[in-house]
């Protein structure tokens, strides 16, 4: 059977208390694959994720890490992991360990039958009530109302073949969303009922906030339907205008339907602007993420000073 190589992403915001457990389990549960490879990615933490992280590395090979010079952001976090990936395979598993790296096996048994990527669907979700009803709501909209191909139930914990996730990092797409972007290029998807825990130490660090963004950037990004309907919603503010006018050179009151008009029209300009903004991200615009330290070779486009005094000895070593 050919080797399956497999290195473990672990994007990490001020997990101090989350970095050793992490590291164990993964150790415990995937030590036995030809060539296992842990690599964090530090999203710009304020506490001391990167100096755990960094013991780690010192006394096991098998853990690399990179560092940004700031918070990016999620997708930033875990697309610098899935460039800078040395193995076939990525398994992508946030550093909150609610999903058990154990369960790694069975996306990977399931990825040997001849799929490119395996998604994790959670199965008894240990989360608020809120995240579980927003989740259903959100792929409502997306999969029934803007037929957005998307994984129902998809998770970040999932296992992509190296060379297929660089292909979606290197598009450098304006708004970028990885669950929906892998059905766009291959059809070898599936997804496999996994185990879930609560988190035991640390806060979430996605907020409401970002979770609104992020699915606003869905709709827009990768369905033409809200576009359909804004401009259908302009063509009927026009009728209703034209219909006002014409009711008011007759000489009856048309405030009303001028009102209506009007409203119609804002939430369509509305619309259209968020469109003007994921048009504008498609230009040249600012790295997706920049590396303050790193203990693997990065590309100095990915460096914020490219050159041996921005990394450490085992970095400056390799190249």
């Amino acid at each position: 059977m050919h080797p399956f190589t497999l290195t473990v992403v672990v994007p990490c915001l001020d997990e101090e208390e989350n970095i050793g457990p992490v590291y164990e389990e993964i150790v415990t549960e995937l030590a036995g694959f030809d060539d296992l490879e842990i690599l964090f990615v530090d999203d710009g933490s304020t506490d001391e994720t990167l100096d755990r992280i960094r013991s780690l590395a010192a006394r096991d090979r098998r853990v690399s890490y990179l560092s940004f010079t700031r918070n990016f952001g999620v997708e930033p976090a875990f697309s610098a992991g899935y460039r800078y990936a040395r193995n076939d395979w990525i398994l992508h598993l946030d550093a909150d360990l609610q999903f058990p790296p154990a369960e790694g096996r069975r996306l990977i048994e399931t990825a040997r039958t001849g799929y490119d990527a395996v998604f994790g669907i959670r199965v008894d979700r240990k989360d608020r009530w809120s995240r579980r009803v927003s989740s259903k709501v959100h792929d409502l909209i997306a999969r029934r109302l803007l037929g957005i191909e998307l994984p129902a139930g998809a998770t970040t914990f999932r296992l992509v073949r190296a060379s297929l996730a660089r292909r979606i990092v290197d598009l450098r797409l304006g708004t970028p969303y990885f669950l929906a972007t892998v059905p766009r290029l291959t059809a070898a998807w599936t997804t496999v009922p996994t185990a879930h825990r609560p988190r035991l130490r640390g806060e979430p660090k996605v907020r409401w906030r970002g979770l609104a963004r992020h699915s606003v950037e869905l709709f827009v990004s990768y369905s033409d339907r809200t576009m359909a309907a804004a401009v259908t919603a302009c063509l009927l503010a026009a009728l209703l205008a034209f219909a006002g006018l014409a009711a008011t050179l007759a000489g009856v009151s048309a405030s009303v339907l001028l009102c209506l008009a009007a409203g119609i029209a804002l939430a369509a300009l509305a619309v259209m602007g968020r469109y003007l903004v994921h048009i504008g991200r498609g230009q040249p615009r600012t790295p997706l993420f920049l590396v303050r330290e790193a203990n693997i070779p990065i590309a100095p486009a990915d460096l914020l000073e490219p050159g041996p005094a921005q990394r450490p000895a085992r970095l400056a070593a390799a190249s």
